[in-house]
């Protein structure tokens, strides 16, 4: 499954706006429709954290093939259910690396899944990916770099 965004391109910048010094709204995504997939899955996440991988966003339950830009950060949404970041919030939580750091990676892992998941508050990248394991019938990934200046 091919993943992309018109906000950046594959390995490319992530620009300002999605990110902790600017508005911090989530990018817009697009995937490939899979034959069988009932919904999506997205879990982003930076491993080069400095206590290891750092998750920014969970959402599931997706009935799309796309996520717009700036979803809400609502645990409901029309775009399905979003979980809680390591941030501790509900919704997306752009980049924001150390200031000293080199660019951080950051990984949009998009799953089709075989059926769709139920809502459970406060949701994982952890749990999530144990709700989907073995209904996972596809998957896809776009990554992106910030460093903050």
């Amino acid at each position: 499954m091919r993943v992309r965004s018109p906000e950046f391109r594959d390995q490319g910048s992530i620009p300002i706006e999605l990110t902790c010094d600017g508005k911090d709204v989530s990018p817009r995504l697009e995937w490939d429709a899979v034959p069988g997939a009932k919904s999506y899955a997205l879990i982003m996440e930076d491993p080069d954290a400095p206590n290891g991988t750092f998750t920014h966003w969970v959402i599931y339950a997706i009935h799309n093939t796309f996520l717009p830009k700036g979803v809400p950060g609502s645990d409901k949404s029309e775009y399905g259910f979003q979980g809680i970041n390591d941030f501790g919030k509900i919704g997306y939580g752009g980049p924001c690396p150390p200031k000293p750091h080199p660019a951080h990676r950051y990984y949009f892992y998009v799953y089709a899944i075989s059926e769709d998941i139920e809502f459970t508050p406060k949701t994982t990248a952890v749990l999530l990916r144990s709700k989907i394991r073995g209904k996972t019938i596809d998957s896809g990934v776009i990554m992106a770099k910030y460093k903050r200046i």
